[in-house]
């Protein structure tokens, strides 16, 4: 059987395109950095095509990392996460729960970079729910709670503690309110 982290392949293209669109937004922060390496675009790229119905699942399986090892490229921590959230995008294909991962490390590459605004991060998860369609929505509410299912990312790993963990459980909130959104969305958004 498969963990409930994984969705099924429908919800896992809604969600893959969703999380490309996280990815994008930081993706600059690596490229600034590392100009010339085109993993992170690429495992986007990929994500997108994904998402499309453009790629299968086996093969994205087997490429998912090298978006991933990017990270090793760079030195600046808001750098780091943008290449993690490009990695996390591209593993959509082979889990579901890997949209929050983006997401999250999305949120905090954008909080790393602009450490003279504290309501970098937020906004970010702000614009990440507004950015949601129903269906890609509906397909994030089946992921079980974060530290509630061992058999998956959002287990008791690296996105469940700090600052990853505390997003992705902002962004969980957020999705089971009647609006969608976070309180700071929602005082975003007035």
């Amino acid at each position: 059987m498969l963990s409930p982290q994984t969705l099924g392949e429908p919800d896992r293209r809604l969600v893959a395109s969703w999380a490309a669109d996280c990815a994008e937004r930081v993706l600059p922060l690596f490229e600034a950095e590392a100009p010339d390496d085109d993993r992170p675009r690429d495992g986007i790229a990929r994500a997108r095509a994904f998402g499309r119905g453009e790629l299968d699942a086996a093969g994205q399986i087997r490429v998912r990392f090298v978006a991933g090892r990017a990270a090793q490229a760079v030195s600046s921590p808001a750098a780091v996460a943008a290449a993690r959230a490009a990695a996390q995008a591209a593993g959509v294909a082979h889990m579901g729960a890997h949209a929050l991962g983006a997401a999250a490390y999305a949120a905090k590459a954008a909080g790393l970079a602009t450490p003279d605004r504290p309501d970098a991060l937020h906004d970010e998860i702000a614009w990440q729910l507004e950015h949601l369609d129903g269906a890609t929505r509906s397909a994030l509410l089946q992921l079980p709670l974060l530290g509630t299912d061992s058999a998956g990312p959002l287990g008791s790993g690296l996105l469940a503690s700090g600052v990853l963990g505390s997003t992705i459980r902002e962004i969980q909130a957020a999705l089971c309110e009647p609006s969608g959104r976070s309180g700071t969305a929602q005082e975003g958004a007035g």
